[in-house]
């Protein structure tokens, strides 16, 4: 693997990206002086984020299964931290909403429903828990049967969420279509993986 790759990985991935989700989140909004606009586009950007560093963690392990090559190595020993970047991406998201909310209640509460407090918050405590737990010592206090269960249904959880909010916008907006692409191909992947592998059903659980 090249030098590259080998510093780009760990910690120092989830600080890099840490970092430049921050900056980038800080940037969109201030290109509409940091008022209501500003703010939805980074709840749009950061949704957007969070799709992306999911899938990546998401499809891991079957990618590595897969097709084993430097790439899928990288992803797979970076599966926890892309995982981590991923609470972190949606934790900007979930500032962003918040003051969204505070700065115009009118349009938040236009923008939402019970049905998305409900769901997204049960997809909040399901990210909370897994990254909670994604800690060799939290990993070891809560067991292996039950770190996978948690990651197993957290992960299928989340992957119905990004479904359902990138699906729901299809029919006024089509392109939001495109985004459902790799949210099914990641699913193909593990299906896959899981079919070519039944062994290794274990491993795929997170």
């Amino acid at each position: 693997m090249s030098q590259r790759h080998t510093w780009f990985e760990g910690w120092r991935l989830l600080a890099v990206l840490t970092l430049s989700l921050i900056v980038l989140s800080l940037w969109i909004a201030s290109m509409r002086q940091f008022e209501v606009e500003g703010v939805r586009m980074v709840i749009r950007f950061t949704a957007r984020s969070s799709l992306l560093l999911f899938c990546l963690a998401f499809s891991a392990a079957a990618l590595a299964r897969l097709w084993p090559n430097a790439w899928t190595r990288w992803q797979r020993r970076n599966r926890r931290y892309l995982g981590l970047s991923f609470a972190v991406s949606h934790a900007i998201h979930a500032m962003a909403i918040v003051v969204f909310a505070r700065m115009d209640p009118a349009g938040f509460a236009d923008a939402t429903s019970v049905a998305s407090y409900i769901f997204g918050g049960i997809g909040y405590a399901a990210i909370i828990a897994m990254s909670a737990t994604s800690f060799d010592r939290t990993a070891a206090l809560i067991g292996p049967r039950a770190w996978r269960t948690l990651h197993l249904i957290g992960g299928y959880y989340l992957w119905f969420q990004f479904m359902v909010s990138f699906g729901k916008r299809v029919p006024a907006m089509p392109l939001y279509a495109a985004f459902l692409i790799p949210l099914l191909v990641v699913m193909a992947l593990r299906m896959i993986a899981m079919a070519a592998h039944p062994r290794g059903r274990t491993a795929e659980a997170s």
